[in-house]
């Protein structure tokens, strides 16, 4: 096979991320304690919030913090507290401290294929707080470059590819996440391999496009990378 470019995503395809915002969101659905409305009917409030506040702010923890902060206002059956908000907040703020649980053979396949391959590491959400868990990961050693965006749009992997001087067609992007890794690569003329994880963001989700002059993959795995580069 030829030397190819492989960006690759970080939360929820090398490391577990959502989980740990859904076990927030669960203890805010403790603390508020609405008489009415479900946990699901609580999320729908959220997402809604955050479709909104991803655009202006980015993503992250912190980021999730206020607008958990925005839904308790929206949704309280009680008087808003200070001390009340800085206990939401501090729901998000705890993500931060979480340990870092690598994905079951991540490891051991970054070094087989950066040993290949080139690799980047292709995130998105606050700069700071991704390199933190680059850091924290271990993995940072297995990849040439690192890049970390606001959003990963089909413009922002047409910008990675035009700086880095990539060829689209030896080009392709592993992630978890069809709105975010493998539908703007497509769009910007890449190939992509979807491996899925089981608790991705509701927000990520997105029918998978055909892949126009692109290649498309659909493993189940991040290890059965192996058998295809």
């Amino acid at each position: 096979m030829n030397h190819l470019s492989l960006l690759i995503d970080a939360d929820d395809t090398l490391w577990e991320n959502n989980i740990y915002f859904e076990r927030a969101f669960d203890h805010f659905c403790d603390f508020l304690d609405h008489s009415a409305l479900t946990p699901f009917q609580i999320r729908e409030v959220l997402n809604e919030i955050e479709l909104v506040n991803a655009k202006i702010h980015g993503y992250g923890s912190l980021n999730f913090g206020r607008n958990l902060q925005q839904a308790y206002r929206h949704l309280a059956q009680r008087e808003i507290r200070d001390h009340d908000l800085r206990h939401v907040l501090a729901l998000a703020e705890r993500i931060l401290e979480q340990p870092i649980q690598l994905i079951e053979g991540v490891e051991e396949t970054l070094g087989y294929l950066s040993g290949r391959h080139d690799l980047t590491l292709f995130t998105k959400g606050h700069p700071e707080e991704q390199r933190l868990k680059v850091d924290r990961s271990g993995l940072g050693r297995y990849f040439n470059h690192t890049a970390i965006v606001k959003e990963k749009d089909a413009a922002a992997y047409a910008r990675l590819v035009d700086e880095r001087g990539l060829a689209r067609e030896y080009t392709w992007m592993i992630g978890n996440s069809p709105k975010s890794d493998i539908n703007p690569a497509l769009e910007a003329g890449l190939n992509a391999a979807l491996v899925p994880h089981p608790h991705t963001w509701v927000l990520e989700h997105q029918d998978l496009r055909e892949p126009g002059d692109g290649r498309l993959l659909e493993l189940e795995r991040f290890p059965e990378l192996r058998l295809h580069f």
